[in-house]
């Protein structure tokens, strides 16, 4: 089996930075709410009418630009995202179009939940370790602003629009994924949903009345569920490697909520300068959340040869996961 490892990073948000206070002004909540609850400052907003899938190829585009690789040299995209570009074909083969891909590559979606991106580097890296592909891209992108109730305080606050890329390649060197582990609890799957719009309920006059297609969670479920799900897989990735959670340089979770990740970094006995934390900019950008963190990473020169890179997620399913990289 080839090692494979990422050589390159991207990400994109929307220029429509929204704040606490502006979200104040239109809906009963406060900044000293919104952040003494999530941690959340500032979001960024896809405006009404842009098409969800640029944010995604503008994130390739960078992600392929920083491996210093043609579109050409892509053979498979995943797109890892909650809601499609629309139910069929999905945002895929948008992003494929956007980047005008030759030589027509593979491309498909992958749901599952905000750990798609997760599931996404995983199945990808098994993949080319295979040697069924040379050169993955591995998108998460997001735009949840269209699918929340702007009229609840409690779910429409959390969440920002984003996309990140990475780029895999086979590694002759060090660098590579180490360790991965990848769970599922069906028990849980009522915790975060869309109830409509799709084949068992399908979007009618009846449901839009009903908010049914509106994302619904079930807040203190979530915060029971997220911490040891990610511990879980977080420890069973590293014991796959060979390593220790004292060995993280990097721990990238998922920005759902400051009160789940700094409770997690305590479980596993990271200090929080070694926590990859943006949640306070970009909000909790579902799928999206770890490649722009990550990128952000690189972007900034935090990033060393060497460095142990743990990138962690629960969501929508339940779904969890951990990947281990080797920068």
């Amino acid at each position: 089996m080839l090692k494979v490892k990422v050589v390159g990073t991207g990400s994109f948000l929307p220029p429509n930075r929204v704040t606490n206070f502006d979200l104040a002004e239109r809906m009963d909540t406060s900044d000293e709410w919104i952040r003494s609850r999530t941690g959340i400052h500032t979001r960024h907003l896809l405006d009404p009418g842009a098409p969800p899938a640029q944010m995604g190829v503008e994130a390739a585009r960078a992600a392929l630009a920083a491996a210093q690789l043609p579109p050409a040299q892509v053979d498979v995209l995943i797109a890892a995202t909650n809601v499609s570009e629309q139910p069929v074909p999905g945002t895929a083969p948008h992003i494929a179009a956007g980047l005008d891909l030759p030589n027509e590559p593979a491309f498909l979606d992958l749901k599952a939940g905000c750990s798609g991106f997760v599931y996404g580097v995983a199945l990808a890296g098994a993949a080319l370790a295979a040697g069924v592909f040379r050169c993955a891209l591995v998108v998460g992108i997001e735009a949840l602003s269209r699918f929340v109730d702007w009229t609840d305080r409690r779910t429409c606050v959390l969440f920002g629009d984003g996309a990140g890329a990475v780029v895999l390649t086979p590694s002759p060197d060090e660098a590579a994924i180490l360790g991965v582990s990848l769970h599922g609890d069906h028990g849980k799957l009522a915790l975060l949903r869309v109830e409509a719009g799709g084949v068992r309920l399908p979007a009618s006059v009846d449901t839009v009345k009903k908010g049914l297609h509106f994302l619904k969670m079930e807040g203190e479920g979530v915060f029971r569920a997220a911490v040891p799900m990610m511990e879980q897989a977080t420890r069973e990735a590293l014991h796959q490697a060979g390593l220790a959670p004292q060995d993280i340089t990097w721990l990238i979770p998922h920005q759902a909520n400051l009160r789940i990740i700094r409770p997690l970094a305590a479980r596993l006995g990271i200090p929080e300068e070694r926590v990859v934390i943006n949640i306070d900019r970009v909000a909790n950008t579902s799928t999206a959340s770890i490649p722009i963190a990550l990128d952000e990473l690189r972007r900034a020169g935090r990033l060393s040869p060497g460095d142990v890179v743990a990138l962690t997620a629960f969501g929508a399913g339940a779904a969890y996961g951990t990947v281990i990289l080797r920068w």
